[in-house]
């Protein structure tokens, strides 16, 4: 028997996800739909572009300052990660770690299992690591923290926390904190406000692979929820929005048109360049994260930067009670 849409609606975060976002006025899709396998392993593509300067930018800093941020956080530390991805750069601070204890456990947590599988066939390997991935979101699974035991460095990289509005970065800042103890230490990367020239490229690269990459959200949904979308038929769209200091990723309608969705029961309308909001990048300032940190109960001990300025580790701790 076919489950009804409300059944299903209560059991797969995927149809939840489609349902709440595009049967309102303003659609739009959670960025998280974005990862499946084939969205994964595009990204990965995405980081080795020309254009995209993010994750070359921070794995320098990290090659440069690995050691110091280790040294700083202090050891001995168990190590977990929130979007850990395939923790290609994060293995730089895991064997910084390791030269100063014999043994460490990490644990990545990501929404994609394909990514996690990489990372944990990669890390596996390590003398005297040992890796225990977790397929989840969060803050959903942040409950995940409480099993690791003694203090710990959770990490926070390729500027996730711009993946979400300010008021929601600032939820989930609150709810990481309140399953931190006092003396852990959390790293987190952000990327910096910088000209539009320079951040719109990065997301709109001449070889077409962020397109795919975001077109590939209408492939999950066709295949996860028997949806019948066109992706020839959206263009990928990237805005700079300056008021709001976000580089804006959309899906716009290339047509007037009618899409149904099998496993909701409903036919979704799209009027010609009706767009479908897919993903927001915030771009910080200092200013604004300090008071965002700060906002959310940690307390800001070091920031390392890029010889330009354009992308920053910082190093937070959780305060004695």
């Amino acid at each position: 028997m076919e489950p009804t849409p409300g059944t299903l609606l209560a059991s797969d975060p995927v149809a939840a996800a489609a349902a709440e976002g595009l049967l309102r006025p303003d659609k739009q899709l959670p960025a998280w739909l974005l990862y499946d396998a084939q969205g994964s392993a595009l990204f990965e593509e995405i980081t080795a572009l020309p254009e995209y300067y993010p994750t070359r930018t921070e794995r320098a800093i990290l090659s440069a300052h690995a050691g110091e941020m280790i040294a700083a956080a202090g050891t001995p530390l168990a190590v977990a990660e929130l979007g850990a991805g395939t923790a290609s750069k994060t293995q730089l601070l895991l064997a910084a770690l390791l030269e100063r204890q014999a043994r460490a456990a990490y644990v990545p947590i990501d929404v994609s299992r394909s990514a996690l599988a990489v990372a944990e066939a990669t890390l596996s390997r390590t003398p005297g690591l040992s890796v225990h991935p977790v397929v989840g979101r969060y803050p959903q699974d942040l409950g995940v923290l409480d099993a690791i035991p003694g203090r710990r460095l959770l990490l926070f990289l390729g500027s996730n926390l711009g993946n979400y509005d300010p008021a929601a970065a600032g939820e989930l800042l609150w709810a990481v904190r309140a399953r931190l103890r006092p003396d852990d230490t959390f790293l987190v990367g952000t990327d910096l406000r910088k000209a539009g020239e320079i951040l719109v490229p990065a997301y709109d690269d001449a070889a077409g692979v962020t397109a795919r990459f975001n077109k590939n959200v209408l492939v999950r949904l066709n295949r996860e929820l028997s949806a019948r979308f066109d992706p020839d038929s959206f263009r990928h769209l990237v805005r700079w929005n300056a008021a709001q200091s976000r580089i804006e990723l959309y899906l716009q309608s290339e047509g007037e048109q009618q899409v149904w969705i099998g496993a909701l029961g409903t036919v979704v309308r799209f009027a010609a360049g009706e767009r479908i909001h897919t993903e927001s990048s915030y771009k910080f300032t200092n200013v604004a994260l300090r008071a965002l940190f700060a906002g959310a109960g940690f307390r800001w001990e070091r920031s390392w930067f890029d010889e330009r300025r354009w992308f920053a580790v910082h190093l937070l701790r959780v305060p004695p009670a």
